[in-house]
């Protein structure tokens, strides 16, 4: 049924000055609803049968303004819902107009969310989250300000700020994904209302730039498990070890890496949860994953030499983790020259390359994108694109 929402001059329950309050009257389902507008008016000053106050009315510009106001909102609220095909009855229209907007700063909800993300262990999450809060600090001065204040032209002016720091274009994209999270939750937590949302009108996914390739091929990646590391320092072995288990181990990364115990293994499997995106993976541990978990098996708690039971507070394991994975990384970075791999070998290489190997094997997506940990097959579809930018380059060479 359709829904009717109106103003109305409340005659029935006169107030102790003996004016009336105007209300706004829901109705839907035959069932009737109303919001106070927290005014009232004399009866004389009321024009009852045009539902508007009479042109003598001392307060009829505001009265009006404040009505048109209340008519938007209430009517943009219908339109929002529909468009989201959410059922609502006129009780839940009203609570959804009438639940104020607490107030939290931008500054004291990005702090809420770092400190959330601390306590959940996604360290990695949390840090990538200050990063853009400390952006922000120096593009606007403070973030002593309201997400209303937040607007398209606040946001261009950010973006324009950040080009002129020489900043990438996917690192600009990284920093307004951030910032469009932080404000759906705060819609979501009630800091703020949908209607003053600006990513409706400021399209993020215009700020991406065509990575370039991070996969090699099995070819490769076997040279790189089998390169002789002989006569060569600790971290050339530890750096072939770490490549080898993330590649055989569903693409495993670096931070998740670190924090795995023996706690992680479970009836031949590996069951742990990613810290970026919470998501428990279960995946059965190769044999030669199994052999390499085991050369560095010692009285330390963690599988790998990365974290110690010395590295206790969160900057401490922070520090470790920078050291470590710039001394991998390279090593990394000097066995892909020596095997003349075309593109510098990461960690991160292992993970795209364990995607791509499958997805040439002819393993569905759906299977890739949840053995990698990720929250959508979108996500997954973004390690494959080069995959698929080879396959169409292929194809052509046959039209003529």
């Amino acid at each position: 049924m359709s829904t009717t929402i109106e103003v109305v001059c409340f005659k029935y329950k006169p107030l102790k000055n003996n004016e009336f309050s105007l209300r706004i009257r829901i109705t839907k389902d035959r069932k009737t609803k109303y919001i106070s507008l927290g005014v009232s008016v004399a009866p004389q000053y009321w024009d009852f049968d045009r539902n508007q106050p009479t042109l003598d009315c001392p307060d009829r510009e505001y009265l009006e303004k404040l009505i048109a106001n209340k008519l938007c909102e209430c009517k943009g609220k219908v339109v929002e819902l529909k468009s989201e095909n959410r059922e609502f009855t006129a009780t839940t229209l009203k609570e959804q107009i009438s639940k104020p907007v607490k107030a939290v700063t931008v500054g004291e909800l990005f702090e809420q969310i770092i400190r959330e993300l601390q306590d959940e262990r996604r360290t990695g999450y949390a840090t990538s989250v200050e990063q853009v809060y400390r952006s922000l600090l120096k593009f606007n001065k403070h973030l002593s300000v309201y997400f209303s204040d937040i607007d398209h032209l606040w946001l261009k002016r950010y973006e324009l700020w950040l080009r002129r720091q020489g900043r990438a274009e996917n690192t600009i994209g990284v920093r307004f994904r951030t910032l469009r999270m932080v404000f759906n939750q705060a819609i979501e937590r009630g800091y703020a209302k949908m209607e003053q949302y600006p990513f409706k009108s400021y399209k993020v996914g215009k700020l991406h730039a065509e990575t370039p390739k991070r996969a090699i091929s099995k070819t490769e990646v076997k040279a790189v498990m089998d390169f002789p590391c002989e006569g060569r320092d600790f971290y050339t072995r530890f750096a072939i070890d770490l490549f080898s288990f993330s590649y055989l181990m569903g693409g495993i990364n670096f931070a998740d890496m670190a924090n795995l115990t023996r706690q992680n293994i479970v009836d031949g499997r590996l069951v742990y949860r990613r810290q970026k995106t919470g998501k428990l993976l279960n995946l059965p541990i190769h044999s030669r994953a199994m052999e390499i978990i085991e050369s560095y098996a010692s009285g330390n708690i963690y599988l790998f030499p990365i974290y110690s039971k010395e590295h206790k507070t969160i900057q401490q394991k922070l520090n470790r983790h920078h050291k470590v994975i710039t001394k991998v990384n390279r090593a990394l970075a000097e066995i892909g020259r020596e095997l003349k791999i075309p593109i510098k070998l990461t960690t991160y290489v292992a993970r795209h390359s364990y995607a791509t190997v499958l997805k040439r094997a002819g393993v569905p997506t759906s299977i890739i994108s949840e053995s990698l940990g990720h929250s959508s097959e979108r996500v997954t579809q973004i390690y494959l694109d080069s995959f698929e930018n080879e396959r169409m380059n292929e194809a052509m060479q046959h039209l003529i």
